[in-house]
């Protein structure tokens, strides 16, 4: 039999553990819980989400963020208008959108000033020089009804050439994007980092129009257009106000980290498989291309104003309609961001 004292030993050792499971159970459940899907969770642009993740700064909010991927924004909007998740991180032209539509999202968190879209022509069609000779063409897109749709088709429009004078289809982004050009089912295609240089440096793609940068931006869509953003549904906001704050508090945290850190830095916070195999050529985009997030998560003043002019432009949804774009976005939150 056990002597005395090992018997005891034995109870403190289990009383222990017994405590501090318990504390953890107790963390567990008193966590609150929030599903956010993204629209492509491995794409440079929307890469706040997994660095949120990886970086523990939704834990360190008491938050169990549950992050899915859909291959396009406009796919990640179905299931938040389902019901199905509490948030998307998608372009913020989504909340304008869904306004003529009469629904009702903000973005409470805006991640980017600049959409980090990029045109690019298969270098297989040297006679596309603009979006001027899109006429009879077909070009890719992540998705109908995607904010890269609506870049490319407000480029067309701009350019004279209208709706019915070429084809968009969905052929989402990576390796089928890339597919898509070398089988020539593309001749043109909307996309970003990494793919974009991982088709540039195969020699396989030049850029046509290059959305990566703020004065680019303005140079092609008139003004600043806000891009990849947090953005959740009003009823649910007005609901969850707490939460709504607690999600704005990590993001902005990860904003702040990634204005102070390099690319290779945050690259290490990243899963490889976001890399395509080719770190060195991720990292080298992302040194380039992480000019496009905000520091502290604002609506740049311009942005909306830019997105509804762009939108209005070919969106037969815009006509006659009036959107009220201070209801499209809200300030509070990253303002508050610890």
């Amino acid at each position: 039999m056990l002597a005395e004292k090992q018997i005891l030993t034995l109870l403190r050792v289990l009383t222990v553990s017994f405590i501090a499971l318990a504390s953890t159970t107790q963390a567990s459940l008193s966590a609150e819980t929030v599903t956010i899907i993204v629209g492509g969770i491995e794409k440079q642009i929307y890469l706040p989400a997994k660095l949120t993740d990886s970086l523990g700064y939704f834990r360190d909010e008491g938050l169990d963020v549950q992050l899915l991927s859909e291959r396009s924004g406009v796919d990640a909007v179905d299931e938040l208008l389902a019901g199905k998740v509490q948030g998307v991180i998608g372009f913020y032209d989504h909340c304008v959108d869904l306004q003529s539509k009469g629904k009702f999202v903000e973005s409470i968190v805006q991640l980017a000033l600049t959409p980090g879209e990029v045109e690019l022509v298969s270098t297989r069609h040297p006679e596309i020089q603009s979006p001027s000779d899109f006429r009879g063409k077909t070009l890719g897109v992540t998705g109908l009804g995607s904010s890269s749709n609506f870049l490319t088709q407000y480029l067309a429009v701009k350019s004279g050439v209208a709706l019915g004078e070429f084809t968009s289809i969905p052929v989402g982004s990576g390796d089928v994007f890339i597919s898509a050009m070398r089988q020539d089912l593309i001749q043109a295609g909307m996309t970003t980092e990494p793919t974009v240089s991982r088709l540039l440096n195969a020699g396989e793609a030049k850029i046509l129009v290059d959305l990566r940068s703020p004065d680019t931006t303005r140079q092609f869509l008139g003004g600043t257009y806000p891009g990849a953003s947090l953005f959740l549904d009003t009823r649910w906001i007005e609901g969850h106000r707490d939460i709504a704050q607690k999600l704005a508090n990590a993001f902005v945290r990860s904003l702040h980290y990634i204005a102070t850190h390099s690319a290779d830095d945050i690259a290490d916070k990243l899963p490889v498989e976001f890399m395509a195999g080719d770190r060195a050529t991720y990292v080298a985009s992302l040194a380039v291309s992480k000019q496009m997030f905000t520091v502290d998560g604002l609506m740049p003043e311009d942005g909306p104003k830019t997105v509804f002019n762009v939108l209005q432009a070919f969106s037969r949804n815009m006509k006659g309609k009036t959107i009220v774009l201070s209801k499209t976005y809200r300030t509070e939150f990253a303002k508050a961001a610890k």
